[in-house]
């Protein structure tokens, strides 16, 4: 054991849900091949009289890379959770009512090792105008409703798309939860009283629980959700507020049965106060409406809701408030908090489980010694980069309001007119300038990510890269015809998304 080193051997996982059975089957997977003489043991702490939050169905491609790496294929988790297939979101009337866009998972079009597509599309705009989504396999299947297994080996750019899941969250915390067990994890189903602190070291010795016992651990991992029992319960970490760049603070959330066969993308449609979300499972709807409160009240936003739905509703609207931000510190003491404990932006552009995965990662990445051990270092590397990754979500997210073209009510225009952090605004004037897209450490989402809102908000750079110029304008424009071929070709002879999932996964329409 290295000098200033703590030891771990043992590990509690306050809280289960999603968040916390993810965090267990990664740890138990990683202990036991990492340290198979000195595994730590895990236990998950959870209350069966208390409820999940459970509305998070949409995920980013990430997720898939995740359970990849605990064994499970795509089709098994497709299966176990009735999941449908996600190639991205469409946002619709953001620019105003009537327009819509998607952002895919993919790239867009057939760019050089000098200079990407984008720039060569600009290039060409001027003479012969066409759509960006022209060249993105991804959009076009999303907008056609198709879908089949990217190549592995893709033969161009074009070729290149990726995808995500709509799924049951309690179905798949149930599956983690299962392989867990398996992996010798050790379930507590009681309520959590309180937390002993340490006076020496200020970290927490162990949790007492409503029937007088008590539980103690090396390191406490706080699953515990918007309640943040340990991580702010106990320890007093703080909590960076983000309400002043990011209003909507209050979600509303029903599931309905399906009124058709399930699409391959997540709805994002713009409200008055807020804006709706559409999320297809096998054989139900996620529906809901994050709003904020400032320009809306409670019942006329589940009106809002109720209007804009056609199915059956399972069950009676659930509703929550939250303010956006992240603790000061996701690693203090002997805690670390993982999920909604951690912070919460809001649900657009589903990123609450992808940074679930990325602070599971995080905490691989320490323990990756001959010992299971952490130091001061890590854990400062560890807030240091959790902070980036949140302020980089953050950004985006704000970015979508801020480009917005809505006029209908005061909300939108207060997003126009606001101040935005200077990230966010410098890689705003850098595009704007000349299509440059500023790329900052830790970013979940990628050059093309960013490239889909800006271009799909209209906000477009004054020029573009010049060593475009170096492409005859004849050349340029036969080629941009090639591609947009090559992605309709691909886009018709694929199967739909509802035969993809009957072919597969035994998926049987009522439509």
């Amino acid at each position: 054991m290295n000098i200033g080193s703590k030891l771990v051997k043992s590990v509690v996982i306050v809280g289960g849900g999603t968040s916390g059975w993810m965090t267990a089957a990664a740890l138990s997977h990683h202990f036991k091949t990492q340290f198979p003489q000195h595994t730590p043991k895990i236990t998950v702490v959870e209350s069966s009289q208390l409820g999940t939050i459970g509305v998070g169905e949409a995920t980013i491609p990430t997720l898939r890379r995740f359970y990849k790496k605990l064994g499970f294929s795509d089709i098994e988790v497709i299966k176990a959770t009735n999941a449908t297939c996600k190639l991205g979101i469409e946002f619709k009337d953001w620019q105003g009512d009537g327009n819509s866009f998607v952002h895919p998972f993919g790239l867009f079009g057939q760019g050089t090792k000098e200079v990407p597509f984008h720039h060569y599309w600009l290039k060409a705009q001027k003479k012969h105008p066409s759509d960006l989504s022209d060249y993105s396999l991804g959009v076009n299947l999303a907008q056609q409703n198709k879908f089949f297994f990217p190549a592995e080996t893709p033969t161009s750019q074009l070729d290149v798309f990726d995808w995500a899941l709509h799924f049951d969250a309690v179905l798949f915390a149930n599956l983690m939860r299962d392989y867990s067990v398996k992996q010798g994890v050790e379930i507590v189903d009681n309520f959590i009283e309180q937390a002993q602190i340490n006076k020496g070291t200020g970290d927490i010795d162990s949790i007492t629980f409503q029937d007088g016992r008590n539980i103690t651990a090396d390191l406490f991992i706080d699953c515990s959700g918007f309640k943040a029992l340990l991580i702010e319960g106990a320890l007093k970490t703080g909590y960076d507020d983000w309400s002043h760049w990011l209003l909507c603070d209050r979600a509303i959330a029903v599931q309905s049965r399906s009124t058709q066969a399930p699409i391959a993308c997540t709805i994002a449609q713009a409200q008055k106060a807020g804006w709706q979300w559409q999320i297809p499972l096998q054989y139900r709807m996620g529906n809901g409406y994050v709003y904020s409160s400032k320009y809306s009240s409670d019942e006329d936003a589940k009106a809002s809701l109720l209007s804009n739905i056609d199915g059956e509703l399972l069950h009676e609207p659930r509703s929550f408030s939250f303010t956006p931000g992240r603790r000061k510190k996701a690693w203090n003491k002997n805690c670390i908090a993982v999920g909604l404990a951690s912070g919460f932006l809001e649900p657009l552009e589903s990123t609450s489980i992808a940074l679930v995965e990325t602070a599971i990662d995080k905490i691989l990445l320490t323990f990756n010694k001959s010992l299971p051990e952490y130091n001061v270092q890590d854990v400062e590397r560890f807030n240091e980069v959790n902070a980036q990754e949140y302020e980089r979500v953050r950004d985006f997210i704000i970015l979508h309001y801020k480009i917005n073209q809505r006029t209908d009510s005061p909300m939108w225009q207060y997003y126009r007119d606001m101040d935005i952090p200077k990230t966010l605004q410098d890689k705003m004037h850098k595009f704007k300038q000349d299509g440059t897209i500023v790329r900052y450490p830790w970013e979940i989402f990628g050059s093309d990510s960013w490239l889909a809102i800006f271009n799909g908000f209209n906000f477009m750079p004054d020029r573009y890269d010049q060593r475009a110029d170096k492409m005859d304008a004849d050349y340029l424009t036969e080629h941009l015809e090639k591609m947009r071929t090559m992605v309709q070709s691909q886009v018709d002879k694929s199967p739909s998304h509802h035969e993809f999932l009957t072919l597969h996964c035994q998926y049987k329409s009522n439509f």
